[in-house]
């Protein structure tokens, strides 16, 4: 079972009643879009519908529906001072207890989601590797870390798919359309060469690679003159990762601040006509 799958069920298992609450109808401006759910159980709630005085009172609704019996309920609420929210727009929800039927709907829902989950492959789990898989393991994506060494993918989060590979480049020629590379191994000579590989794919939305600017020149010369690339290609490629505004080499920072420019490119690959 997929990732996020596999969370639900274990959500919807660990308890005997559960509420859906969706999103069925986003005017103006909202904390969430038109189908957004969340689960609510007597204890604990699983996803969010935005958070604020609008999931407050969504929980306490289907809390109440699960002590009394009820099947359905749809709310309409503004988002404005009546509740204590300066958002503005108006939200309805739908509020439905999940019995069987819709339970095998919403895992299978979570399984397909998870299919087209964005693929990101992480090439070296040396510090900023393991950094960037700890900020990614939090996001809807799917992440590989791919290393030659054994000893470096130990520690990976749960989430994360490793897998070790005497020849990484290969990964990427396997890769999906659409996928990202970011390109951080112990070797920089292995860097050009997985690099290169994913330059080749002109339907990578994110190739990036960590380095200097000196990295970043010898890397240009190298492919150019080596590897047959071209001007054109070569500008694709991303270095350092992350950018160069914020001075701090600090692994966690390195990663926050790449994992960011790789959603941010993800999401307009995913938005272009």
């Amino acid at each position: 079972m997929t990732r996020t799958a596999a969370s639900l069920n274990a959500f919807l298992d660990a308890t005997a009643s559960t509420a859906l609450v969706e999103v069925t109808q986003a005017k103006g401006s909202t904390p969430r879009e038109t189908g957004a759910t969340m689960l609510v159980s007597p204890s604990a709630i699983f996803g969010t519908i935005g958070g604020g005085q609008l999931e407050f009172m969504a929980i306490d609704r289907a809390r109440k529906m699960l002590r009394e019996g009820e099947k359905h309920a749809r709310l309409n609420i503004p988002l404005g001072p009546e509740i204590g929210q300066c958002c503005g727009g108006r939200v309805d929800l739908s509020i439905s207890v999940v019995d069987d039927a819709l339970k095998a709907e919403l895992v299978e829902k979570a399984r397909a989601e998870d299919r087209k989950r964005p693929r990101i492959y992480v090439f070296g789990g040396g510090h900023v590797g393991t950094a960037l898989a700890s900020a990614f393991a939090l996001l809807p994506v799917h992440v590989v870390v791919v290393e030659t060494r054994a000893d470096a993918l130990d520690g990976m989060p749960d989430t994360i798919e490793t897998r070790l590979t005497a020849m990484p480049e290969e990964m990427v020629r396997e890769a999906p359309p659409g996928a990202a590379f970011v390109v951080l191994t112990h070797d920089h000579a292995l860097d050009f060469l997985i690099v290169g590989e994913a330059l080749r794919r002109d339907d990578a939305a994110y190739v990036g690679m960590i380095g200097s600017k000196t990295k970043k020149a010898t890397f240009k010369s190298w492919f150019l003159k080596t590897a047959n690339g071209t001007e054109d290609v070569f500008s694709r490629l991303v270095s350092p990762i992350g950018g160069d505004a914020v001075k701090d080499k600090r692994p966690a920072v390195i990663a926050a601040l790449a994992a960011a420019e790789i959603m941010t490119a993800l999401a307009l690959r995913s938005s272009a006509p």
